[in-house]
């Protein structure tokens, strides 16, 4: 199976963690999310560009652990998380963190919303705010930036009151820049997954554990799919997501991520993946994990 080698019975000893990868600059949701953990929020941080500069800090180990955006309510998945974690690292989920995002219209001091001609920010951003930008700055340009705080960041230090970001109030804080509108995203409730990722560990069952893997489905066929929910159905495995990626090799070739309750030491769990693996389709195994509250 795919987690054959992995120390499946060690929790990773948060005393290690001297050092966590993400993205930056400060002021980042990613940045709020890791301060609400006691143990992280305490280690060194190192501010990444990007979020496979990130990750890949942990896969070469650079850092022992890097922290990054999953999945959004509104806008889904965040695929260069996920393309990281299923054909690019060996890395392995540690724990998820789930935080409520507020987004912000943030611009200098004295700015009116009236004069507003630009507005920057992250593409995930201007996905959750799109209602919202068409209905009150339809003309408006869009630019994108790499996170909402680098998008803080340039409106602070272009100085041009007809610039605006959104953006975390955290970053506002850092920047300087006062909150022209408050919570524009599109949909109040909105929130975001982030997931802890180091090498070669899973954390020990808490009982209250999800499972993340990868299928890569070794050919074709009509049922082939039906077959490898078959196997979660007859152990009663209760799947929370299921998404089709590129497999990156050719076009109309997909593998399926999967995130179901549950922990790969469990009895079930194991024999689930196993029939999978021996019957259906290679896995490529992504961590058992506690789930989030």
């Amino acid at each position: 199976m795919a987690e054959t080698g992995v120390n499946r019975t060690t929790d990773v000893d948060t005393a290690e963690i001297t050092e966590v990868s993400y993205l930056g600059p400060s002021g980042t949701f990613t940045e709020q999310a890791l301060l609400t953990q006691s143990d992280l929020a305490s280690a060194r941080h190192r501010k990444m560009f990007s979020i496979t500069d990130a990750l890949m800090c942990a896969e070469r180990g650079e850092t022992p652990m890097s922290f990054a955006a999953i999945e959004n309510s509104i806008e889904g998945s965040v695929n260069a998380t996920l393309d990281v974690l299923a054909f690019e690292s060996d890395l392995l989920i540690q724990r998820e963190v789930v935080i409520p995002i507020e987004l912000h219209l943030l611009g200098l001091a004295g700015a009116e919303v009236d004069g507003i001609k630009e507005v920057l920010s992250y593409p995930n951003a201007f996905g959750q705010c799109r209602e919202f930008l068409h209905e009150h700055f339809p003309q408006v340009k869009q630019t994108t930036a790499n996170s909402t705080a680098e998008a803080a960041e340039s409106v602070a230090s272009l100085g041009d009151a007809t610039r605006a970001a959104i953006g975390t109030r955290l970053a506002g804080d850092i920047h300087g820049l006062s909150v022209l509108w408050e919570q524009v995203e599109d949909h109040h409730g909105n929130q975001t997954r982030f997931v802890a990722v180091a090498k070669g560990r899973v954390p020990a069952p808490s009982g209250n554990d999800k499972t993340s893997v990868v299928i890569f489905q070794r050919e074709n066929k009509p049922g082939s799919l039906l077959g490898i929910l078959q196997e979660f159905a007859d152990q009663s495995i209760d799947l929370t997501k299921l998404q089709s990626r590129p497999t990156k090799k050719a076009l109309g070739q997909y593998c399926f991520i999967i995130d179901f309750l549950g922990h790969v030491d469990e009895p079930h769990v194991a024999q689930c993946l196993e029939a999978i693996s021996t019957q259906h389709a290679d896995i490529k195994f992504l961590g058992s994990y506690p789930v989030a509250g």
